[in-house]
């Protein structure tokens, strides 16, 4: 793809450099890969999380440079972008797409030595959907551009997720497909009441080329299949009552402005999508901040086996392992070999429990006095 051609209005400032990252966009990357970290379970080094949140902040920001330095051409023929640092000829394309390919390269270096190699390699999957995929490939040719792309927006959570844990479960995967989604009703929202600008600059966006009337329909579907969708993270587990509060109210909300959107007979205003559009904001953001603060405030839910954990990290080893210890050490014979003989069932399975037990609990003594040493806190 050929760059846009430049003319230079003036120096650039760290203002434009700024702004080439697209940072309302990167906020709402940056707060749902917070989620991610927040919810998984297990424990992070704080400084480990914070250089995890950092590579993805920054390699948003780098997907952003990069998407504008290719659609500076586009982006000078519409009202919404035509004031970006390139178009407005602050930044030369070739300055941008230095800045970013340096910063995604970085990130994903960055990710990959501190703190994993699945979250690096997600990283840069989203950077290359991004990229490669949405702005080079898709965002030109189909109306289903955004539909596909959208999935470069979505991983986020799962990146985070991946930072703390080192894999990948359907807790994470859900979150995805929540955001996966709720894209196209949010950006074909907009899409609705800036289908001139996007018909001026070529761009197939869905009302420009299936009419706004099917763009309706298709957001009503996406709508039907989100809503439950948000719900199901408090179903298995993964989220608590605040987020189901959240995800069945704004839901609620954001398929009544869904219907309207459906019904809207002023189709160049569009007011009912632009309303929706600022309830699908509200939506994503109240979703991951109550995620975020039933893990913090610990009112999520314990996820299966937790709440066995926890228990016998709390009360200490079974009774009858108490009582094969006292056997044992009252006749200096061993706690795995004490009362069976060698390679008897008995004997063996009892040893085979006991071997179990010690490497999948960690037992902890009740405390027994002011200066006794408390067990860790669970992250169950």
């Amino acid at each position: 793809m050929a760059l846009a051609t430049y003319t230079e209005t003036r120096a650039a400032t760290v203002g434009d450099y700024f702004a080439l990252l697209k940072p309302r966009v990167m906020s709402l990357v940056i707060f749902t890969g917070l989620a991610g970290i927040v919810a998984a379970p297990g424990e992070i080094h704080p400084m480990v999380a914070f250089t995890a949140l950092l590579c993805i902040a920054v390699a948003a920001g780098a997907s952003g440079a990069l998407n504008m330095a290719y659609e500076a051409d586009i982006d000078r023929l519409m009202a919404r972008t035509a004031t970006r640092p390139i178009p407005a000829g602050h930044i030369a394309p070739g300055e941008a797409l230095g800045f970013g390919w340096t910063l995604s390269v970085a990130a994903v270096t960055v990710m990959g030595l501190f703190v994993n190699v699945l979250a690096a390699g997600l990283l840069a999957f989203t950077i290359f959907i991004y990229v490669g995929v949405y702005t080079l490939w898709l965002k030109r040719r189909t109306p289903q551009n955004i539909v596909i792309g959208g999935l470069s927006g979505a991983l986020p959570p799962a990146i985070g997720w991946a930072a703390v844990t080192g894999d990948l479960s359907l807790a994470p995967i859900l979150f995805v497909a929540v955001i996966f989604m709720w894209t196209p009703p949010h950006f074909w929202a907009l899409s609705l009441w800036r289908s001139g600008d996007y018909a001026r600059a070529g761009v197939p966006m869905m009302p420009v080329v299936r009419g706004k009337a099917s763009t309706r329909r298709q957001i009503l579907a996406y709508t039907a299949v989100l809503i439950p969708l948000g719900l199901a993270p408090a179903a298995i587990g993964a989220a608590g009552p605040l987020y189901a509060a959240a995800a069945g109210l704004i839901g609620a909300w954001f398929a009544v402005e869904a219907v309207a959107t459906f019904r809207e007979t002023d189709a160049v205003k569009e007011p009912a999508a632009k309303r929706l559009f600022r309830v699908s904001l509200v939506y994503m953001f109240a979703l991951f901040a109550c995620l975020i603060v039933e893990r913090l405030f610990h009112i999520a839910p314990s996820r299966p086996g937790c709440d066995r954990d926890e228990r016998h990290r709390r009360q200490g080893p079974p009774p009858a392992l108490h009582r094969h210890r006292a056997r044992a050490r009252r006749t200096g014979g061993s706690v795995l070999h004490h009362d069976a003989g060698a390679g008897s069932p008995v004997g063996e399975g009892f040893k085979m429990a006991i071997q179990r037990s010690s490497t999948t609990t960690t037992w902890s003594t009740p405390a027994r006095g002011p200066s006794s040493a408390r067990s860790p806190p669970s992250r169950c």
